[in-house]
């Protein structure tokens, strides 16, 4: 074989020259025949003999040579080490040109040739760019894709291809595509030739490239990709072609249009339809599907319209069937229950349903089961949904009463910082305006020990800001002496005075709160933190900052004025000079500050 391939292509040499084509086309086919016995070997001798720049003169359009010449490039650019030195031989021009030929097999081959050359080939892409390539592709797959015929759907999957191996993973050729009216015509073809097999994969991997892209979301959305999607689903038996969908799926339902779009083409029905059929099942591609489906019935759940039509007022059968993955066997399955009723408790009425139909207990005894087992994805998700559900007022003493404070310092001892911020944001929701639960909280020292220690959690920024916030929360909320009390043995004083410092206004104020009541109600308790965490020196700062709110500068003076009773902090307050900073505010635009600029100022002046 390799001695009839050495003189094939000398012979192929020779004759190209004088363009006999006859000899040309037995060269031609021994050259076939060696790449179809040893592909590479072929290849290699090939480029070794220098036959490649001989190409692009056999590709004259009217030539009957010319689909073999293209099936040729086709078979070589197969090859890793080919696509350079096909663009390198100048046969990326030639092949463009053949794609007005109207010669089906000349469009094939071309079309072949084309794709495999782009194929993670950043050479061979640029120069099919450059030769506008795929404008000339995307043209003809418009205007056949009406065409049912068999040799046409084969012609399209080839061009499809082409596209793909062209764009993928390249943002800005994918945008081309886009901007070139592509998902729309690729769209209709998933409709019109559902039945073949190999164009339909071709379609779906394309999308699933094309969706990756912001820019093509907007696009999808004005098609009927939805419903296409949904049928082609109902009509998949086998996992790998379900696996297909789903990766196209994912990334569309991360858009809200698409998501409403996709509900009412009836996706989440078979979603629900493959969690019934796989969640007992041991096979891989069981627990896989499993995954994914409940996975992306959550992600649809994050569109307020797709959520609130999922909700139907709290009796959808929808809701209902989610419910009870709550309680299930499967980890997975709680994982997504969880999470949904997260996502469908994103606004006061639905909140408010769910925790008068019951399902705070269902999320207590789901917790409790995974207080020892560990799950941290599943408590995660159960402490989120139940952090959500305390927002309305009307639900926190019920959540209270049915023992949620309880169950979530189960998870105190967790050192896992997701688990540690949900559970301190729960019991922050919790607390909020109940006076009773938060002084009750506050006096719990375990509690109180476990915030300041995540106070100085460096590495964990949102746990670090929300125990803060909720060490101030105890204290605000109780109006307690005995929760001071607890909040000044515990060591939690000088973080409120840091939070005071904070960069958001609103953490600022809440802190000043919480310091001016721990003022207000035991002084002498705190003297010694306020002077040892700098309180008053700070104080002074936010008052001099012309940046600063008027909220935090009403508390500040609030502060000034209750740590006027301790000798030490009035003597710091008489050093900084506050009375200058202070009269200063009395013309402030803020009413309720420039009062209190005057009752501060007759304060300094009456005690200094």
């Amino acid at each position: 074989m390799a001695d009839n391939l050495s003189d094939a292509l000398k012979k192929l040499k020779l004759a190209s020259a004088d363009s006999t084509t006859d000899s040309v086309e037995s060269c031609l086919d021994c050259l076939l025949k060696a790449l179809a016995h040893n592909n590479a070997d072929a290849s290699g001798k090939i480029q070794e003999m220098g036959v490649l720049p001989l190409l692009p003169t056999l590709l004259a359009p009217q030539s009957s040579c010319t689909p073999k010449v293209a099936n040729i490039i086709a078979e070589v650019a197969k090859n890793e080490f080919m696509r350079s030195p096909c663009v390198e031989a100048g046969l990326i021009p030639p092949l463009v040109q053949l794609l007005h030929s109207k010669d089906h097999e000349v469009l094939l081959q071309t079309g072949r040739a084309l794709g495999n050359i782009c194929y993670d080939s950043h050479e061979g892409r640029s120069a099919v760019d450059l030769a506008g390539g795929a404008q000339i592709v995307a043209g003809h797959i418009k205007s056949l894709s009406q065409n049912t015929d068999p040799d046409n759907g084969k012609l399209l999957t080839v061009f499809c291809g082409m596209l793909m191996n062209y764009s993928n993973d390249n943002d800005s050729l994918q945008a081309q595509l886009i901007n070139m009216g592509v998902i729309p015509t690729l769209v209709k073809l998933l409709g019109l030739h559902s039945d073949n097999t190999a164009l339909t994969e071709m379609c779906l991997i394309a999308f699933g490239n094309l969706a990756e892209l912001e820019s093509s979301k907007e696009q999808f959305a004005s098609t009927n990709i939805a419903e296409e999607l949904v049928r082609l689903f109902q009509r998949q038996a086998e996992h790998e072609k379900k696996e297909m969908i789903f990766e196209v799926l994912a990334p569309l339902a991360e858009n809200d249009v698409i998501k409403l779009q996709l509900v009412e083409a009836g996706l989440v029905e078979c979603l629900l339809d493959v969690v019934v059929h796989t969640v007992d099942g041991v096979r891989e591609e069981d627990v896989a599907q499993l995954k994914t489906a409940s996975d992306l019935m959550v992600l649809l759940l994050l569109g307020d319209e797709s959520m609130q039509k999922l909700f139907e007022g709290g009796k959808g059968s929808v809701f209902q069937r989610v419910l009870s993955w709550v309680p299930s066997h499967n980890h997975q399955l709680q994982l997504a229950g969880a999470l949904a009723i997260a996502n469908f408790a994103r606004n006061d009425g639905n909140c408010i349903h769910m925790v008068e139909s019951g399902i705070v207990q269902k999320l207590l005894e789901l917790l409790d089961r995974h207080v020892d087992e560990g799950n941290v994805t599943v408590q995660h998700a159960a402490l989120s949904a139940l952090r959500n559900l305390a927002i309305p007022v009307v639900n926190k003493a019920k959540m209270l009463s049915a023992g949620v404070s309880d169950t979530v310092l189960k998870f105190l001892p967790s050192e896992m910082p997701p688990v540690q911020f949900k559970l301190l944001g729960t019991l922050r929701m919790l607390i909020d305006t109940q006076a009773d639960a938060a002084d009750q909280l506050g006096t719990n020292g375990k509690l109180v020990e476990r915030l300041v220690e995540w106070c100085e959690a460096k590495d964990h920024a949102g746990v670090m800001g929300e125990s803060n916030r909720l060490l101030s929360a105890l204290i605000r909320h109780s109006k307690s002496k005995d929760v001071v009390k607890t909040v000044i043995q515990g060591a939690g004083v000088k973080h409120l005075v840091v939070m005071a410092t904070s960069e958001h206004m609103i953490m600022q104020n809440e802190a000043l709160v919480a310091l001016g009541l721990i003022a207000g109600l035991d002084l002498v308790g705190a003297e010694k933190d306020f002077v040892g965490a700098g309180l008053v020196q700070v104080l002074h700062k936010l008052l001099s900052d012309e940046m600063s709110a008027p909220e935090v500068k009403y508390n500040s003076m609030v502060i000034i004025c209750a740590v006027m009773g301790s000798e030490p902090l009035h003597k710091e307050v008489q050093g900084l000079a506050f009375i200058d900073v202070v009269s200063k505010l009395r013309s402030h635009e803020n009413k309720t500050v420039s009062h209190q600029a005057s009752l501060t100022e007759q304060r300094l002046t009456a005690q200094s």
